[in-house]
């Protein structure tokens, strides 16, 4: 039996652009797994639970994307220094050719990479993030309370963000509240929060979104080549789930799969049913 611990499985990239700390498990196809944004997020508190699922079938690894958990944060434009960080990290480990699974910002961040690294992005798996929004206002209510919590950063609103990420608010445990905000304040992950959201960051993205620019935010997706699984959660009150449609149409090679009573969190939330949908996809 395997020892899924995080230390076990805790591993630093030396990196002349900045250090990326990552989690590695099993053999096989290579597998990256890229986590969403927000207080206190890491690569591990996305995705612990799923390696022992996909450490058997695959060489799995989960990133902490540049400023996030114990990787150097990296100056310029966020979304592209992680994708940039993403094709360091394969050229680091020699990986020729992955699996890439984002929830959210890994999502985005995914796509990026696939549409620009084409030849190197076997299948593509987004939880949500990916897309453009048809129907919902931007932002929606799970980033506004996201804002809110980078503008005052407060454990009430800690929880008012962590219960907007999940259709069953019972997942939001004393222990759970308690990890988010001990590292959502560390320095460094606190300043690459606000680079991102703060009410400032968030006015800009949102007229970014509109009028001539707006094409801009989901172009890439049509230079996706790889199979492609876009996994929404039904309930998902941070990144609606309409947004997907766009990218269903715009990538070449995409399928859809909508999970009940779920929010933003389908490998956490739903966790059995993510695993064998993803699994199947992947080694189908």
């Amino acid at each position: 039996m395997s020892d899924f611990t995080y230390d076990k499985t805790s591993r630093v990239l030396a990196d002349p652009v900045g250090d990326i700390h990552y989690h590695e498990a099993g053999d096989g196809p290579a597998l990256i797994l890229l986590h969403g944004s927000g207080p206190g997020v890491t690569g591990w508190a996305n995705f612990e639970n799923n390696l022992p699922v996909f450490a058997p079938h695959f060489r799995t690894f989960i990133l902490d994307l540049p400023g996030y958990g114990k990787s150097a944060p990296v100056a310029g434009n966020p979304m592209q220094v992680c994708a940039d960080a993403v094709i360091r990290f394969m050229d680091g480990l020699k990986i020729d050719k992955a699996h890439i699974i984002g929830n959210s910002l890994g999502g985005m961040v995914g796509s990026m990479v696939a549409a620009q690294q084409a030849a190197r992005v076997d299948r593509f798996v987004t939880i949500g993030g990916v897309g453009y929004g048809l129907f919902n206002a931007f932002p929606n209510e799970g980033i506004n309370l996201l804002v809110n919590f980078i503008e005052n950063p407060t454990r009430e609103r800690l929880v008012q963000w962590l219960h907007s990420m999940v259709y069953d608010k019972s997942i939001v445990t004393d222990e759970l509240i308690e990890g988010r905000m001990k590292q959502a304040l560390d320095p460094v992950t606190y300043a690459t929060s606000k680079q991102m959201y703060s009410r400032a960051a968030m006015d800009g993205i949102a007229a970014m979104t509109e009028g001539p620019h707006a094409a801009a935010t989901f172009a890439h997706l049509a230079a996706i080549q790889a199979p492609t699984l876009i996994a929404w959660g039904r309930d998902d009150r941070v990144s609606s789930m309409d947004r997907g449609f766009v990218a269903m149409r715009m990538i070449p090679n995409a399928e859809l799969h909508v999970f009940p009573k779920c929010g933003h969190w389908a490998m956490i939330e739903r966790k059995a049913e993510f695993e064998s949908v993803v699994l199947a996809f992947l080694t189908r």
